[in-house]
């Protein structure tokens, strides 16, 4: 199935901004500061790094390939009161200029690259010991809520199946959340690993907000509109009958891996 977030670019911008704040402290503790750092932040979609580096201090510029996600991170950014320089190009080829940018962040987007493009383009833009930190997050509830909806989104399915997102469809191990083939990647194309950890979260819906989360979804991004409000209609009534008036902590993990260009 064909993956297009700007079918989904709404619900992204509204439904998927569930970045915590032990994120940057994290980083912080580990030594990374931004402030007064050029930043290019990749598959930066509607802005919630981007946004979140700015308010950091950093000098960010975020690349992303879908004039939807853009559109919305600028509205988002104009409510906010910030101006933050986005480029439509896609991550193997960002037209950024050379030997320039401290550090290159990547939010919930390796998956989509094609890696080795990104990688060769990430080395042309980064500084010499320039860092590049690749981070992602997502819901790891075993509960019922994501069970049933889980369930209900497999019968819309090809083969009733819902496969792991882009390049993580085909990885049977993983280290620290990210495959095993990208750690050997990041060493060959000279990325030395500093670290790789992990922690969790929570984020609290209402049965409609979790159906605008489940809609900014890559699985539901290949259905015109009228499939995808069907779907996540179907879900509504099911939570409302079986979770009417509840409130759902989805419990999720974050996983950041920092490597130095050597």
């Amino acid at each position: 199935m064909k993956v297009n977030f700007g079918n989904v670019a709404k619900n992204y911008a509204k439904f998927r901004n569930d970045l915590p704040i032990e994120l940057l402290e994290s980083l912080k503790h580990r030594g990374i500061n931004f402030k007064n750092k050029k930043v290019a932040d990749l598959g930066s979609g509607t802005g919630v790094l981007s946004r979140v580096l700015h308010k950091g201090g950093a000098v960010v510029v975020g690349v992303e390939p879908s004039k939807e996600l853009i559109q919305e991170a600028k509205e988002m950014d104009k409510n906010e009161g910030y101006m933050i320089n986005y480029i439509n190009a896609f991550s193997e080829s960002t037209t950024l200029l050379e030997d320039t940018y401290d550090y290159i962040t990547v939010l919930r987007g390796w998956h989509w690259f094609e890696s080795e493009q990104t990688l060769t383009e990430i080395k042309r833009m980064l500084k010499d010991n320039g860092s590049l930190i690749v981070m992602d997050s997502g819901f790891i509830s075993k509960g019922k809520v994501i069970a049933d909806t889980l369930d209900i989104i497999k019968e819309y399915m090809p083969n009733g199946e819902l496969k792991s997102a882009g390049s993580k469809a085909n990885s049977k191990q993983l280290i620290n959340g990210f495959p095993v083939e990208w750690y050997k990647e990041w060493q060959e194309h000279q990325f030395d690993l500093q670290e790789t950890y992990k922690f969790k979260y929570n984020v609290t819906f209402t049965n409609e907000e979790w159906c605008g989360r489940v809609g900014s979804l890559s699985w539901l991004s290949g259905f015109d509109e009228n499939e995808r409000n069907s779907i996540l209609n179907e879900i509504y009534i099911h939570l409302e009958k079986e979770f009417s008036g509840m409130k759902h902590n989805i419990l999720h993990g974050c996983y950041i891996t920092v490597l130095n260009r050597l």
